[in-house]
């Protein structure tokens, strides 16, 4: 018994589970198209009905992933300025760009949403693993650092942009990372997107990124990003748009809080720089 005990306290009964668990609530993200592809059901004359939730569940870890510049970034910023713009706390970890760059991009981009520069200023707290490597390169520094942070000013969400970066060119350990950052965002309850980068190898629409499929299966759910070219008299006909243009894509890839959308829908990014989930591809062929 000595090396390998019972751990009594890990056992509970659903019921005592349950009463523990948050209430079911969507955090809107601010990006037309995405909120309403979440729901729960409530019973109606015996037959379940869906309900839109109105935003990602809160306290939900999702990894974003797809190719560059597929818009992975900009999605995750335009929820940082919509949460910051709502009076919520943002942590934002910059681990590709120092923060001075993201906060100078996102200050045009809060302008063209409308979210007031002074909610953003006073609500999104960086973390510059970009610039500090210990902090990108000691899990535990980080833990550290983003504890403090979350304590000191009481945050709710937080953003890593991008979670690869925190083991690049250590892929075995890919897992060990995600899994401690995951537990770690459970532990303070706060909602989670985890950018996360696609090697060239890789299915281009799959839901694999650096790191294997595991990484994907230890969050709550994944957005799938992707581009397509437009090579083809069928892809034409599909897309509605000439040879050589290029369409972007996106699907969410399991949610483990509610329900989801689980069709392949199209979406565009503005010249503003502003993400916006269109109409699925079902759609679009029932169009045709």
């Amino acid at each position: 018994m000595g090396e390998h005990p019972v751990v009594e306290e890990s056992i509970s009964l659903f019921k005592e589970a349950g009463e523990r668990a948050p209430e079911l609530e969507g955090v809107p993200t601010g990006i037309e198209g995405l909120d309403d592809l979440f729901f729960t059901a409530v019973m109606k004359k015996g037959n379940p009905k869906k309900i839109s939730l109105g935003g990602i569940p809160r306290y939900a870890i999702f990894n974003l992933t797809g190719i560059a510049d597929t818009g992975k970034s900009l999605m995750v910023e335009q929820f940082a300025i919509t949460r910051a713009g709502a009076g919520e706390k943002v942590v934002f970890i910059t681990v590709e760009s120092p923060a001075p760059f993201v906060a100078a991009g996102m200050k045009e981009r809060a302008k063209i949403m409308g979210v007031p520069e002074e909610n953003v200023e006073e609500n999104i707290i960086f973390i510059d693993a970009a610039s500090y490597h210990v902090v990108r390169e000691d899990i535990l520094s980080l833990l550290n650092t983003l504890a403090h942070v979350i304590k000191t000013y009481k945050t709710q969400h937080v953003v890593v942009d991008s979670i690869t970066g925190l083991y690049e060119n250590r892929e075995m350990m890919a897992r060990q990372v995600v899994r401690q950052i995951f537990n770690f965002l459970k532990k303070w309850h706060q909602t989670g997107l985890l950018v996360s980068q696609k090697r060239s190898g890789h299915e281009a629409f799959s839901s694999e990124a650096a790191g294997g499929y595991a990484v994907a299966h230890i969050v709550d759910g994944t957005f799938v990003l992707f581009k397509e070219t437009i090579d083809s008299n069928y892809k034409e006909r599909m897309y509605g748009l000439p040879i050589g243009e290029m369409v972007r894509l996106f699907r969410i890839d399991g949610c483990r809080l509610c329900g989801h959308d689980a069709e392949t829908h199209l979406f565009e990014i503005t010249e503003g720089g502003l993400v916006r989930i269109g109409p699925s591809l079902a759609e679009l062929k029932k169009k045709k």
